[in-house]
């Protein structure tokens, strides 16, 4: 996992369903293993949503969140 793609992903922006326009990292961890157990979306941001989900579950997301862009 290069830095690039670990910024990309925390920062991506949900374009659908309820948590539309937050950042991946903000989701709700329910939410993430929701989309676990149902399946990720294909291509980019399935493996986006993938990765936040493995941040949340190793207890990682405190050590990213100063890497979050303000918009």
């Amino acid at each position: 996992m290069d830095h690039k793609a670990l910024l990309s992903a925390i920062n991506q922006i949900m374009p659908f369903g309820k948590y539309a326009g937050r950042k991946l990292l903000l989701l709700p961890e329910p939410y993430l293993v929701w989309f676990h157990g149902k399946g990720f979306p294909q291509g980019k941001l399935g493996e986006q949503l993938a990765l936040i989900y493995e941040v949340k579950l190793n207890g990682l997301e405190s050590m990213l969140m100063p890497l979050l862009i303000d918009e």
